[in-house]
């Protein structure tokens, strides 16, 4: 068992890397390259951000949700950005879609009402929470003592090394820890809470763990959980997300507050969806 788990985390954290290392020399770049007249651009596009980041965080895995946290605390996107990533990320839910030979217009369907209620939740957040605060990139590598002056390769390098580290190692006690507890009994406290799925569905899936999104496709696709309850863990669930979200991000009663309203907006889509009597 701890060999599974040791080399299932390292499987996991490695999958991450690519996602990690663009991201912060994407972040280098425009610091060293571009100074203050693409930071006003980029500012002035974000406004689109929650579009964009909707669409980009459907995609299979949570590497765009890990991006998007570091992306923020560089103060690169908006918060409305990030919810809207956070809440379209579904980890392993396609993969075991297809895996079970789920027809493809189901998965279309759930895919696409999980990116429009992202993306519009996003721009509210925005609309409602969105700060007027300039890029901090520099601050980011200060905090993280990345030394930018030996070059944008090395300080790029150290960033993804250390949130790496960080990653591997949380996501170790989390693994653990939900194979000491088992599956099965997780899928257990699902079940026994019939009148409280949305709610418990949208707690399991803020797990920071990919069995979250397993579990909760499986109980799916098994038909012990109600399309609503699938839709409240899914949207809570954000990867890895959040927890480079809690180590990049300075104001940290912040990234809890992002955490809380994420946990608020994931039962809220699926309450939607179960009034609509929406099905896939």
């Amino acid at each position: 068992m701890i060999l599974d788990v040791v080399y299932d985390t390292f499987i996991d954290g490695m999958r991450l890397l690519p996602f990690l290392f663009l991201t912060y020399l994407a972040m280098e770049c425009l610091e060293h390259w571009t100074g203050g007249k693409m930071q006003a651009v980029v500012r002035k596009s974000g406004k689109a951000g929650p579009a964009i980041g909707g669409v980009l965080g459907v995609f299979p895995q949570c590497g765009f949700s890990a991006a998007a946290a570091n992306l923020y605390a560089g103060r690169i996107v908006t918060v409305g950005t990030l919810i809207a990533v956070f809440l379209s990320t579904s980890d392993e839910m396609l993969p075991i879609m297809i895996s079970e030979n789920v027809g493809i217009s189901m998965i279309g369907k759930l895919l696409l009402i999980k990116v429009l209620f992202a993306i519009a939740a996003g721009f509210l957040v925005d609309a409602l929470f969105r700060g007027k605060e300039e890029p901090q990139i520099e601050h980011l590598c200060e905090r993280q003592h990345c030394h930018c002056e030996r070059g944008i390769w090395r300080s790029a390098f150290s960033h993804t090394w250390r949130i790496f580290l960080y990653i591997i190692a949380v996501s170790l006690v989390l693994n653990f820890a939900i194979a000491l507890i088992g599956e099965e009994t997780l899928s257990t406290v699902v079940m026994n809470k019939p009148a409280l799925s949305l709610f418990v569905s949208a707690l399991v899936g803020m797990i920071p763990n990919c069995a979250s999104s397993v579990i909760l496709t499986q109980l799916y696709l098994g038909g012990v959980l109600s399309a609503g309850a699938l839709m409240a863990g899914l949207l809570s669930g954000s990867g890895v997300g959040f927890l480079v979200l809690l180590r990049v991000n300075e104001d940290k009663k912040e990234s809890l507050r992002i955490f809380g309203l994420l946990y608020v907006l994931g039962v809220v889509g699926g309450a939607l969806i179960q009034f609509l009597g929406v099905r896939f």
